[in-house]
């Protein structure tokens, strides 16, 4: 009965001229997202290879300077661009591409691509995730929304019934009617998407294993859409009003639940402005060490305490230039400062994410939404985890510097200039984003609710058709 019904369905559906032109317009659509996306992370490549080399080739060759001065000089740190994010973007154009390194302050990631866009832009960009969230589950329900009430319609349910058919095994054979092309479809684009970032340079972050990950993720979510609108075609009398039911799922499920969720999080747990947190950074700066401000009481203290502990009764009689070994303890101070404040924005975030992780209950499409964005690297917590690796090294680097500067000078020497050959010394900027298994960790509640969503529809749609 399964593969009859199978056989018979597949066969409906191909006949069925709206489906197969709805399928053609999709697979272009995917085609043309793909090749943008493959041209966008190749140009971003180049851009970001060009930079870095570029950018490390400016400070190594500064020529004899004051340490110090280099630091205010500062270089760059840049983030490299994933390839699964051929798929999906998500926050990369809106959390910036680059953050500049230099003495006493942490900056944000700069050069935002959102803030380069025309106001086309609100009408979004056709990229394979946009296709793949929203464009797929449409044509599941241009499929699936009268798969069950045309046998109502047709009478054909009353005559496979008296043949001693079983509700369940006709469903199932539908269901694999229209889950197997949709199956093909996304299959096809994840394996052209994989021979295409295995032939580009990349950074030797790309795994087959990540891509079918983020396969498995997208078939879950498309199965749950299918368990969907089959519940409610055998719920109801009409094509006509299944149809309708299914799309307000639709509209519900991929738009309004996503926009809700946004605005209750920012309202429950908002940010600071820049302006406030600019001003709180500031306000704790004063409060403590400045390293270039010797006259401060902060800085009585440490001189007090470093004189005390070196035994000695006099600066000039310390084992190193002075100058610069306050100016590290005021860089010290002032990356607890950052890291305090930052710390904060996290923790807003995190509580943004738990409302989120709540209303996921009620829409499949934010678990889905929030797994594909990690596993592609794409998402908040990728950018987070970067933006603290630039900031550590941010902080190692001002330590090498403020350090050479202090043990190769003497107290008020500071017309001190390191060698040339000095710069090539620091280490160059290298970071390693999360593993698949701490991305797979860190998103464990999202798996947990797609799964149960899973398990949920699928139990519904059993009773629901049982009676069939």
């Amino acid at each position: 009965m399964v593969i009859d019904t199978f056989k018979k369905e597949t066969k409906e559906l191909w006949r069925d001229g709206r489906v197969r032109i709805a399928f053609i317009i999709v697979l272009l659509l995917t085609a043309i997202a793909t090749f943008i996306s493959t041209k966008h992370y190749q140009s971003i490549n180049e851009q970001y290879l060009e930079a870095n080399t570029t950018e490390r080739e400016i400070w190594d060759n500064q020529g004899e300077k004051n340490p110090h001065s280099a630091a205010h000089y500062g270089t760059y740190a840049f983030k490299p661009k994933y390839p699964l994010s051929l798929i999906d973007q998500g926050v990369d154009k809106y959390t910036g591409t680059s953050i500049f390194l230099e003495a006493h302050k942490r900056n944000e990631a700069q050069f935002v691509a959102a803030s380069d866009q025309t106001g086309l832009a609100r009408f979004g960009d056709l990229t394979p995730d946009f296709i793949l969230l929203f464009i797929i589950p449409l044509l599941l329900i241009l499929v699936a929304y009268n798969s069950i009430t045309k046998e109502k319609e047709r009478g054909t349910l009353t005559l496979l019934n008296s043949q001693g058919a079983i509700g369940w095994k006709i469903v199932l054979g539908k269901w694999l009617a229209i889950f197997l092309p949709i199956f093909i479809l996304a299959f096809l684009l994840f394996i052209l998407t994989g021979i295409l970032l295995s032939s580009l340079p990349d950074f030797g972050v790309f795994s087959w294993s990540s891509l079918f990950t983020l396969f498995g993720t997208y078939m879950v979510y498309y199965a749950i859409f299918i368990n969907l609108v089959l519940i409610i075609s055998a719920s109801v009398k009409k094509s006509g009003i299944s149809l309708v039911l299914s799309l307000s799922v639709w509209i519900l499920v991929c738009l309004v639940l996503p926009k809700v969720a946004s605005n209750l999080a920012e309202y429950k747990y908002p940010y600071p402005t820049r302006q406030e947190f600019s001003e709180n950074i500031a306000q704790d700066k004063k409060q403590g060490l400045d390293g270039h401000n010797p006259w401060s009481k902060a800085a009585k203290e440490l001189e007090e305490n470093t004189l005390k502990e070196y035994g000695v009764d006099s600066l000039s009689q310390l084992p190193f230039n002075y100058d610069a070994y306050r100016m590290q303890k005021g860089e010290e101070h002032e990356a607890e400062i950052y890291f305090k404040h930052y710390n904060y924005l996290k923790t807003q975030y995190g509580n943004q994410s738990s409302i989120y992780q709540k209303l996921a209950a009620i829409s499949p499409y934010l678990p889905t939404r929030f797994l594909s964005m990690a596993i592609a690297k794409t998402d908040y917590n990728t950018h987070w985890d970067f933006s603290d690796a630039a900031e550590n090294y941010r902080i190692e680097s001002q330590k090498f510097l403020n350090d050479h500067f202090a043990k190769e000078s003497k107290y008020g020497e500071w017309d001190f200039k390191a060698d040339a050959e000095f710069w090539k010394k620091l280490p160059k900027f290298n970071y390693e984003p999360p593993s698949l298994s701490e991305t797979i960790k860190t998103n464990t509640s999202s798996v947990v609710i797609m799964l149960i969503w899973l398990v949920g529809t699928f139990t519904l749609l059993f009773f629901t058709t049982k009676s069939l």
